[in-house]
């Protein structure tokens, strides 16, 4: 059976005589095929098998799965691996992906959620703090992760001066709800984060990447996002750990106010 397919490659390693390529396709999900380790096979395909490239892959089906025969770039996402930190942090973003979305299950959204949120990294048009806190969330929104912020669990408030997150229910709790009860777990948030991560969560993609934050709750947008993920996938990943170890600081321009606002419609990949 032949399958002609565009998948984002988020591993390439070696298997044996073989190398085994990760991919996250729009029709079948996270897929797997090996590219024969020949000399002449090995060489036509160098470039879009490599890991974060977005190319179209003819593959064969058979008897131990998927096999490349042909695959051509789209993009190669070449500014990435120009800069240290954005190359760090795309690949937790394809160890994420490779993790979380389905096996020979249709994910059209995660794939484009990936490709937008490359697209963005590359251009170095949005924060990076504010591209990972973003990439988390929705990935886990779109995963089955996704948390409940309508309102606090106890008297279903939409908004109060100080809401409470909790990362291990995945719910909100208002500070007067939470003092009645117990806030041990609970992570303040300012009602800028909150919009922020309802933002996230709830906004329709064309809509996703058109906001900005002010400095303090960018950091902790930040902050609260990752421990979320960590707390739900009950997991570690190399790749964040190699981010935070080996990021060098930016000099990060703070916004001009602590709210979650819109601007123009981002351009999609």
């Amino acid at each position: 059976m032949q399958l002609t397919i565009d998948g984002l490659v988020l591993r390439n390693q070696s298997v044996g005589q073989n190398r085994l390529l990760t991919l996250l396709t729009a029709q079948h999900g996270v897929l797997s095929a090996y590219v024969n380790q020949g000399g002449t096979m090995r060489s036509k395909l160098s470039a879009s098998t490599e890991v974060l490239c977005y190319s179209r892959f003819v593959l064969f089906k058979g008897r131990s799965g998927y096999v490349v025969d042909k695959g051509d770039s789209n993009r190669i996402f070449f500014g990435l691996r120009q800069d240290w930190d954005k190359l760090c942090l795309a690949s937790y973003f394809a160890q994420l992906a490779s993790e979380l979305c389905p096996f020979d299950e249709p994910a059209p959204e995660p794939l484009r959620l990936l490709l937008n949120t490359l697209h963005f990294l590359e251009k170095g048009s949005r924060d990076m703090r504010l591209l990972k806190a973003l990439f988390e969330l929705r990935l886990l929104t779109l995963t089955g992760f996704m948390p409940d912020l309508v309102g606090c669990r106890c008297c279903s408030a939409y908004e109060k001066p100080e809401m409470l997150f909790f990362p291990a229910e995945g719910d909100l709790c208002c500070a007067q709800c939470a003092g009645e009860t117990s806030a041990a777990g609970g992570v303040k948030l300012s009602p800028g984060v909150l919009a922020a991560m309802r933002h996230i969560i709830y906004s329709d993609p064309e809509k996703l990447f058109s906001f900005t934050l002010g400095e303090d709750s960018l950091n902790a947008l930040y902050q609260v996002s990752e421990q979320y993920l960590l707390t739900q996938v009950e997991k570690s990943f190399s790749a964040l750990e190699l981010y935070h170890s080996c990021r060098i600081p930016q000099p990060w321009e703070p916004a001009n106010t602590d709210k979650a606002r819109t601007e123009d419609e981002p351009k999609q990949t």
